[in-house]
């Protein structure tokens, strides 16, 4: 909206004089140091008035009727679940490395030697076995005895084979 009826606006086809265009600037810079700016609106309110200790309304039921669906109530039930497990396994985790943070050398021995004879007694009695079975063997071979020891290879292709005594 121009304030000066008189001048049309820039570009309207006429030049301002320097007349004119002192006036208009003055305008200008007078409307922007003047212009009256819409009051502030406050964006809080506190009210200060007391409180009362008994109201003169009596308090009202607010019944709590959230529906919540079924799969919700399933996730909530299975993430409790899955928490208590990972739970568990961390604490049963915790107390193995605990154990076996607290291993000394007297104890592996403690532990390691009843089993280490156990073997050897095993180990000892499995080769009395084997070599009591193994002196009472006695081959006997009846029958004509055929020996040959000529080898004949047949290399084909780029995977061969050696072929003997056919």
């Amino acid at each position: 909206m121009n304030a000066n009826p008189q001048y049309p606006g820039p570009g309207a086809g006429h030049p301002l004089s320097l007349a004119e265009a002192s006036a208009e600037a003055a305008r200008l810079i007078r409307e922007a140091y003047t212009t009256e700016r819409p009051p502030s609106m406050p964006t809080s309110y506190r009210d200060t008035a007391p409180v009362p200790a008994i109201g003169d309304t009596p308090p009202v039921l607010q019944p709590d009727s959230r529906i919540v669906p079924q799969w919700a109530a399933g996730v909530a039930v299975a993430s409790i679940g899955v928490g208590a497990g990972v739970t568990g396994l961390g604490c049963g985790a915790w107390l193995i490395l605990q154990g076996l943070a607290s291993v000394t050398l007297l104890g592996v021995l403690t532990v390691t030697l009843p089993l280490a004879g156990l073997a050897a007694v095993i180990t000892a009695a499995g080769s009395a076995v084997a070599r009591a079975r193994s002196a009472s063997t006695t081959n006997v071979y009846k029958g004509t005895v055929v020996q040959r020891t000529e080898v004949t290879a047949t290399a084909r292709g780029m995977l061969s084979r050696a072929k003997a005594g056919r």
